[in-house]
């Protein structure tokens, strides 16, 4: 293996980084005042003293949408590496492609509304 001054560079670069992070994080662990306060480990709620008990159950519907938007944003994602070689290819078949990959989206859309991921429930008592 030939040794480059590139090397030397890279790790140059990573022990800085690491510096970079590790002297704020170990400073305010050293100069951060320390309170003994019972209020800082209640959930914070706005500044206002919190009403009931933190472990409240929410509904699993916060999830499946958070999940969706996850999985059709990064699969839009995978559109602008597409789009931004589209011009520069030739015939149809990027095209093509395209449009098999935006319907297979759009079926699990359809999917997903026909399940009824997308109709919320009424309140639900606990």
């Amino acid at each position: 293996m030939n040794f480059l001054w590139i090397h030397v560079a890279i790790i140059l670069f990573l022990v800085a980084g690491l510096i970079f992070a590790g002297v704020p994080l170990l400073a305010s662990l050293l100069l951060a005042p320390k309170s003994k306060e019972k209020n800082l480990l209640l959930p914070y709620e706005c500044g206002m003293c919190p009403y009931g008990s933190p472990w409240i159950r929410f509904g699993i519907n916060y999830y499946f949408y958070a999940l969706l938007f996850l999985a059709f944003d990064v699969d839009v994602l995978y559109l602008f590496p597409v789009a931004s070689c589209y011009f520069s290819s030739k015939g149809f078949l990027p095209f093509i492609e395209i449009f098999i990959f935006v319907s297979i989206l759009f079926a699990a859309l359809i999917f997903f509304f026909k399940k009824g991921v997308f109709s919320w429930p009424k309140r639900i008592k606990i």
